[in-house]
């Protein structure tokens, strides 16, 4: 099968935003006409992000401000999928959440109570923060030290987040700040983990052959789709560039451009 025949037999796009679909707040040209395309075939799309700074709704406003209206339903994120590991696994656990105030937002919103009083901690989550302070660190860094036994999660393994102007450090970074201090490493929900794009083709009952993850990182939006069993489509429009991918041991299923190649093979 080629590249077109590919991008057309696919029913579901697992669209990572940043990078991919606009760098900060500049729309690519191609995104407005690739999601009408996508429709009016009949397929699907959802926005899959390992950002955890934002809310849903905060990036249904996002994409708002950019011409692209969006609900609730049309996303799946990596404090989603954090959500959804905790019902499963540590359900009525009292939180410290190193987050910004959406993240906690969102967890609130999933009936976890949160706290900052250390001696009540029964889990540790940290994200992508945006709102990020000294104490934050150092409360993690008390937990992770004097209460070993603590559950330790991660939203994400980004090491950094594009920007108009370039990167900023991400939660993977902070990951790492915190392991020289503590020694410990999280348990990371989002990408690559396969957790999302396998919740996304359980929601939407989709065959794994006809569904696809398409970002502009290999180590997260592509690794997610390959280790869930689907397609993953690396762009070039973001993080990765020709060394990055030559030197990568996973290596995606197409390589593109940018999105744009798919709104051009959909649009024959």
């Amino acid at each position: 099968m080629n590249k077109t025949e590919l991008l057309r037999s696919m029913r579901l796009f697992l669209f990572d935003m940043d990078g991919t679909l606009y760098l900060g707040d500049e729309l690519f040209p191609f995104t407005k006409p690739l999601l009408r395309a996508i429709r009016d075939r009949g397929a699907r799309y959802l926005f899959m992000t390992n950002n955890s700074s934002k809310s849903v709704e905060d990036y249904v406003k996002k994409l708002e401000r950019l011409g692209i209206s969006s609900t609730r339903d049309d996303f799946i994120t990596s404090s989603q999928a954090t959500a959804y590991y905790l019902h499963r696994n540590l359900e009525g656990k009292r939180l410290y959440v190193a987050g910004t105030e959406s993240l906690k937002a969102e967890l609130r919103r999933e009936g976890f109570p949160l706290t900052e009083k250390l001696d009540e901690v029964e889990a540790i989550i940290l994200g992508f923060d945006t709102e990020l302070t000294f104490k934050k660190l150092w409360d993690v860094s008390w937990l992770l030290t004097k209460r070993p036994d603590l559950p330790y999660i991660a939203t994400n393994p980004d090491l950094v987040c594009p920007t108009e102007f370039g990167y900023v450090p991400d939660c993977g970074s902070v990951t790492v700040m915190i392991k020289n201090a503590t020694g410990r490493l999280p348990l990371v929900i989002g990408k690559p983990s396969p957790l999302m794009p396998e919740l996304a083709v359980e929601r939407l009952k989709v065959k794994k052959s006809e569904a696809c993850v398409v970002g502009d990182r290999i180590y997260t939006d592509v690794k997610s789709g390959l280790n869930a069993g689907i397609t993953g489509i690396l762009v070039m429009s973001g993080e990765t560039d020709e060394e990055i991918l030559r030197s990568s041991p996973d290596k995606p299923d197409l390589v593109l451009r940018d999105a744009g190649e798919i709104l051009s093979a959909l649009s024959l």
